[in-house]
């Protein structure tokens, strides 16, 4: 069902972007007189359309695209015969070069808008939660899988980030870092400075591991006691027994400190099937209670996280300013990513298909995060749009530019072959894009 729930959002949205992006080469070029066929939502085989005008508008049955047929205009419809008659007025080939360029920008332009108007309606509707920075430099970090492997230990507490203070604990996951080189973080640990540097390939682990910000640091939670409304619990609750009460903070187990979550239950995992004795500080009076152990190494209480979160709320220039930071920001870091992937230092193996990008979306609907993932999509399709690909916008683009600059435009026949190398290229790269999807389900 989880599944189900990503893949509609997934749907959805490519709807409404394919819809806005094929529309903004529509608009321009109707605006600049041409003429437009077809605009279609979805590929072929054709689900219903209907004709308005001079165009028919129409829904696909294979919903990965769309597209939008403008008369004269070499295309991946590859339509000779019309290509073969004279060039007529309202035709693509007909229009003067800036005309036809703006027409190819329309659509990057409208999901570049799109991305950032989004992403300005949620920060000033959603502000923003964080864990503060001076919470993580007080308390320290708790180690999983990946943090282990970088260097990490429970307890550090990182100072600064390839020597820059930063502000949220979010940012120590920022894909950024991994795209700098020589990254490191400062820690301090047992009272001195360590310098934990970024290991190589940790990009690619990142990107190749959808668990990794999961497993790889969290801050070290501070703790209270709590206990569930739940009289069958409580009854078999051996804290609830020996007079712990709701609220309470455990400060050690016998001797050791163990005022964190990882610190309890390590520490407590060693009294399984016996009595430990528990120091609780309740108020400002310190408590010492004997509680037995259960061989699960329970006592029966949930731990309460302590860890603060702030929020920020942004008025509408402040959303405006940042939301449009942010939504750019994701277009440099993944175009950053792909230069790292041209020079070597980042596997292909990191792209992702429409089954990766699934992943992206919640597993339970969240209407605030659907639009965050979709104004995320909107600016990365408008940048791989933008690409100088025959057969993409930008390979378009690449051609009008030369025909602008040098004054004279590339044949036809030229046209024709640089559009069937482009979607080779395109279909090579679905397919490998694919195939990395499927190999990342099974672990491969």
């Amino acid at each position: 069902m989880e599944t189900l729930v990503q893949v509609a959002q997934l749907l959805l949205a490519l709807s409404i972007l394919v819809g806005i992006h094929e529309g903004g080469h529509m608009v321009a070029a109707k605006m600049f007189g041409m003429k437009v066929e077809k605009f279609f939502i979805g590929f072929p085989p054709t689900l219903f359309s209907f004709k308005k005008g001079e165009t028919e508008y129409g829904l696909g049955a294979i919903p990965l695209g769309g597209f939008v047929k403008i008369s004269g205009m070499i295309d991946e419809s590859m339509d000779k015969e019309q290509m073969a008659q004279p060039p007529q007025p309202w035709e693509f080939r007909s229009k003067p070069a800036w005309q036809r360029l703006i027409v190819m920008l329309g659509g990057i332009i409208v999901n570049v808008v799109a991305g950032v108007i989004a992403m300005i309606i949620l920060t000033y509707n959603v502000g923003d939660e964080y864990i503060p920075s001076s919470y993580v430099k007080e308390n320290g970090v708790q180690a999983f899988k990946y943090g282990e492997q970088f260097g990490f230990q429970n307890g550090d507490k990182i100072l600064n980030i390839n020597g820059e203070d930063y502000e949220r604990f979010s940012d120590v996951t920022d894909p950024a870092i991994f795209l700098d080189s020589d990254a490191y973080y400062t820690v301090e640990r047992n009272g001195q400075q360590v310098k934990i540097t970024v290991p190589d390939g940790a990009l690619d682990l990142m990107s190749k591991e959808k668990t990794f910000k999961q497993e790889f640091l969290y801050p070290r939670a501070k703790f209270q006691v709590a206990y569930p409304e739940d009289p069958e619990y409580l009854a078999t609750s051996n804290a609830k027994k020996v007079g712990i009460f709701d609220g309470d903070i455990i400060t050690k187990v016998g001797d050791t400190p163990a005022g964190y979550m990882d610190q309890f239950k390590s520490t407590l995992g060693a009294y399984a099937g016996s009595v430990a004795s528990l120091e609780v500080l309740r108020g400002n009076e310190t408590l010492t209670f004997e509680v037995p152990v259960n061989k699960d190494t329970t006592i029966g209480f949930l731990m309460a996280s302590q860890i603060p979160v702030e929020r920020n709320e942004y008025s509408f220039g402040e959303a405006t300013a940042k939301g449009t930071s942010d939504a750019f920001n994701l277009v440099i870091v993944n175009a950053r990513a792909m230069g790292k992937m041209f020079s070597g230092d980042l596997s292909a193996r990191s792209l992702s298909g429409p089954i990766g990008i699934v992943n992206l979306f919640p597993k339970a609907w969240d209407w605030n995060q659907f639009w965050y993932t979709t104004a995320f999509i909107s600016m990365i399709l408008a940048f791989m749009n933008l690409l100088p690909i025959p057969a993409l916008d930008g390979g378009h683009v690449m051609f009008l530019l030369y025909e602008m600059i040098s004054g004279k435009a590339p044949s036809d026949k030229f046209l024709e072959n640089a559009q069937k190398v482009g979607m080779i290229i395109l279909l090579a790269l679905m397919v490998f894009v694919f195939g990395n999807d499927i190999l990342k389900l099974f672990g491969i």
